[in-house]
């Protein structure tokens, strides 16, 4: 009894008992068995992190790494460890995912159709995902992406100038290439007709910019990136460049600030006034002349982890801003 109050309640033990315990175990090289422990308690004290990517892009993506920054401050301040579960969309994925000795899950955004979605929610165990899609028993958390796609697109010479889109995958087969609006459904928020909400959220907003400024959206050329990636972004940019005629000015709406920063490099070969815009408000990208949306990842990493940890299924919507280049 003594040695489980040494390890378990130190509070309960002299400190000089404790020390003699201490002395002992470490002679005997004796430490408590956490997987007892976790059987006895029903507790693992571990949060899982369900990534539908390979893991590397959690710490090669900037703004995915501040997002797990996010979960890791939450899993610090409350002494518990944190695992990484990947996913690459199989049928081993909801073994992989429930089997992880974690005591709830914290969820980056994947399709409305992913089998994780309901093995997670009805596993017993509290979890939250990040941007989506909604699902029952599952707190979601992120900002309006339609509102500050329409926002960060609107804040720019619209009326102007010819605008052109560089857009997240559209489909599970993540297919790169260029295409018009009038080849995308009428309901882009539709998870049937785009699986992925951020990229069909985002799109409907730069519609409703683009409209509202008298812009043809059947017309609108789109380039599809299959992963967020700077040198994809200055790929898409200059198969952009290529469909378009004239020479007058441009507003490429990028989706994150690693394919505006991309873009940009693509487009300092050229003498054409253009405005860019991104999205996460990174320093680089607001400093580099770019366009931005904020809405902290690193926060909504915490929010995930406070949201799974205290098991509450509430929506949570992030505050987000435009940011401006000359803000910084």
């Amino acid at each position: 009894m003594t040695v489980s109050y040494t390890f378990n309640r130190p509070g309960r033990v002299a400190e000089t008992t404790r020390a003699k315990v201490l002395e002992a175990a470490a002679l005997l090289g004796y430490r408590p068995d956490s997987t007892a422990r976790a059987l006895r308690s029903g507790r693992t004290q571990q949060l899982g992190v369900v990534v539908g990517e390979h893991l590397s892009y959690l710490f090669d993506d900037p703004q995915a790494a501040q997002f797990l920054a996010g979960v890791a401050d939450i899993c610090v301040k409350r002494d518990l460890g944190m695992v990484l579960i990947p996913t690459r969309g199989d049928v081993s994925d909801v073994d992989r995912v429930l089997t992880a000795a974690v005591d709830g899950y914290v969820l980056w955004t994947t399709v409305a159709d992913d089998p994780v979605l309901a093995a997670v929610a009805n596993s017993g165990r509290p979890a939250a995902i990040q941007g989506g899609p909604a699902h029952q028993g599952l707190a979601r958390i992120g900002p309006d992406d339609r509102a500050a796609a329409a926002a960060v697109a609107a804040a720019t010479p619209l009326a102007e100038a010819t605008p052109v889109i560089i857009s997240f995958p559209l489909d599970l087969r993540r297919t790169s290439g260029t295409l018009r609006g009038s080849e995308l459904p009428a309901d882009l928020e539709n998870l049937q007709a785009i699986p992925f909400p951020v990229t069909g959220s985002r799109l409907a907003g730069y519609r409703d910019a683009l409209t509202q400024a008298g812009h043809d959206w059947d017309d609108v050329r789109i380039a599809v990136v299959h992963r967020n990636q700077r040198d994809l972004g200055e790929d898409a940019a200059a198969a952009l460049l290529e469909t378009l005629d004239g020479s007058g000015p441009l507003v490429m709406l990028a989706m994150s600030d690693e394919l505006a920063l991309g873009a940009r490099a693509a487009l300092r070969r050229m003498q054409r006034e253009v405005t860019l815009t991104g999205w996460d408000g990174s320093r680089e990208a607001t400093t580099s002349g770019i366009w931005s949306v904020a809405a902290s990842l690193r926060e909504q990493g915490r929010a995930c982890a406070r949201a799974a940890l205290l098991a509450e299924p509430e929506d949570h919507h992030v505050p987000w801003s435009v940011i401006a280049p000359e803000d910084w």
